[in-house]
């Protein structure tokens, strides 16, 4: 069964720091692009940020360019999301899922991990 289990999450100050981490299983991991999502209160889920197979091609919402950097080590079938300069409107819930511009697993979403920023 494909799983995406995020953590990382908490709450931290405008202008911190988080790394949110996505642990997969059922699924052969280091043939698949990986993306990050959000979900703020009362609004859908939004893109954030793909990352290709092999690490190569990246790509990013412009709200997170320049302040996100997603990664993957395909070795522990993990993709990460470093966020910098964390701002009130960053505040979301987190999810992971396979693909590129669209989740591969879309009946498959995780639980998510919820970021909060505030002072």
């Amino acid at each position: 069964q494909v799983q995406f289990v995020e953590s990382g999450g908490g709450l931290v100050k405008p202008g911190g720091s988080l790394t949110l981490s996505c642990a997969t299983s059922g699924f052969h991991f280091r043939s698949y692009d990986m993306s990050w999502y959000r979900q703020a209160p009362g609004k859908g889920r939004e893109l954030v940020a793909g990352i290709s197979a092999d690490s190569f091609g990246r790509n990013y919402a412009d709200f997170a360019h320049g302040r996100f950097t997603i990664s993957r080590s395909n070795d522990k079938n993990t993709a990460y999301l470093q966020m910098d300069a964390l701002r009130p409107e960053d505040t979301a819930t987190y999810f992971c899922n396979a693909g590129y511009y669209s989740a591969a697993f879309g009946n498959e979403w995780g639980k998510g991990t919820l970021v909060t920023v505030s002072s």
